[in-house]
């Protein structure tokens, strides 16, 4: 386990999959923490946290609003902020010649512009401490993702610029996760799933808890010399075979 994560941890996409294991994982590293999702499914995912004997705060918010981030700041005003994992993501997947520009922005929006506002508006309250922004494997490119591929990879590039800017008090990274076995993973036709899982060198999807370790490592100060970086949790699917 990685060392201890003190202060308050805000989380977004909190409500599930990924993010649940995050505010998971941070919280038994000692964080209190914020979880943050429009969903509303986050009063189920507040009360599974509570449940491990976490100390949680819900924040229902759409963070493409300045309502939702304001929300958010609200929520931290008694704790001092230590950690922002930027998770918040969607897809809306189709060939370019079919993908509507209310699709490409609405991805960039999310994936991007959301990380983008929140750091902005808390970066304030982070006099020290560590961004882990969650990218995903598909910046590297993926057939019929040209929104999701190109906000995962700008965010890599935000990642880059951000740790330049902010060393050394806080440290900046990224975690690009390729398949993970989430609700939105198993939605894949399970044919398609298939052929996906063989081209894994480590034969297998990954779970969320393995991307929450990586996500523990650097918000603690086992990674105390790391920053500006992106540390890729995908069983080996970005070597060539």
């Amino acid at each position: 386990m990685s060392g201890r994560i003190d202060g308050a941890a805000v989380v977004t996409g909190a409500a599930g999959g990924i993010g649940l294991a995050i505010c998971r994982r941070l919280a038994a590293s000692g964080a209190t923490i914020v979880a943050v999702d429009k969903a509303d499914r986050l009063g189920e995912a507040v009360a599974d946290l509570e449940s491990t004997g976490a100390e949680v705060i819900g924040v229902q918010a759409d963070l493409t609003t300045d309502t939702g981030l304001s929300e958010v700041v609200s929520a931290l005003d008694p704790f001092a902020l230590r950690t922002i994992v930027n998770n918040a993501g969607i897809t809306r997947d189709a060939r370019l010649v079919n993908m509507t520009a209310d699709d490409f922005r609405g991805v960039l929006e999310v994936n991007l512009g959301v990380a983008h506002r929140l750091v902005a508006k808390l970066l304030p309250r982070l006099d020290q401490g560590t961004i882990v922004n969650i990218s995903s494997r598909a910046y590297l490119g993926n057939f019929g993702q040209f929104n999701y591929s190109m906000s995962k990879g700008a965010l890599v590039g935000l990642t880059r610029a951000l740790a330049l800017a902010l060393a050394p008090a806080v440290r900046v990274n990224a975690v690009a996760p390729g398949l993970i076995g989430t609700e939105m993973s198993m939605a894949i036709p399970e044919e398609v799933r298939d052929k996906m899982v063989s081209a894994i060198p480590m034969g297998r999807m990954g779970l969320p808890e393995e991307v929450a370790e990586t996500v523990a490592f650097l918000a603690s100060d086992d990674s105390a010399y790391i920053t500006g970086e992106v540390i890729t949790v995908g069983g080996g699917r970005s070597l060539s075979r």
